[in-house]
């Protein structure tokens, strides 16, 4: 069970030294699916309109379990591997690299692509501003008044705040919960109002 993970909080781009004369630029970008990796791709190749590479991977899925490398046109597995395997050593979901090559006229050979392109993801995630997501259940709790002191009980306890509330004929509180927490609160919650309240939890 996956508890939290690691996004981006911003977009951020860096260029490493030059390696025998080309240039290395990693622009990396959170991204919530393929549809926005591969615009951000588009973006890129926009920008350094005049560069010969743009290799790139992704990673989505809040435990990486998505995701695509390339290498447009450098020898295979010399740049979108490499750069896939710094993403999933960074352990950050949600984002994108474009490692964007200058070619400064020297071949660098397989190793020295892989090195390159390795190193300038590698860096660009170092400098990045990573937030850590929290992964909460939903949980909806409908009772009458008269259970509504043992249940703010249960969430004051919890240190939960309801992220809506109905108070109409009966009182309806939807919950975010960490999901590591949310057996011991649903069960907290049962006992505290002899199973009178309705939990609902999300499938």
């Amino acid at each position: 069970m996956i508890e939290s993970y690691n996004v981006l909080e911003e977009p951020i781009s860096h260029e490493i030294d030059k390696i025998s004369g080309s240039r290395f630029i990693a622009e990396a970008s959170p991204a919530q699916s393929e549809e926005e990796a591969l615009a951000f791709l588009e973006a890129m190749r926009a920008k350094y309109h005049d560069a010969r590479h743009h290799c790139w991977a992704y990673r989505l899925g809040i435990g990486g379990e998505t995701w695509r490398s390339s290498d447009d046109g450098e020898p295979s597995g010399s740049a979108g591997v490499p750069i896939l395997k710094q993403l999933e050593g960074s352990e950050i979901t949600q984002l994108v690299v474009v490692v964007t090559r200058y070619f400064g006229g020297t071949k660098l050979g397989v190793g020295g692509l892989v090195r390159a392109y390795g190193a300038a993801a590698k860096e660009a995630l170092e400098l990045a501003k990573v937030r850590e997501v929290i992964v909460t259940e939903r949980v909806v709790v409908t009772h009458d008044y008269d259970l509504s002191s043992p249940v703010q009980g249960v969430l004051a306890r919890a240190g939960l705040q309801p992220t809506e509330s109905d108070y109409g004929e009966i009182v309806r509180l939807v919950l975010e919960i960490p999901i590591a927490r949310a057996d011991s609160v649903v069960r907290d919650l049962e006992e505290s109002t002899a199973a009178r309240a309705s939990i609902t939890r999300a499938s």
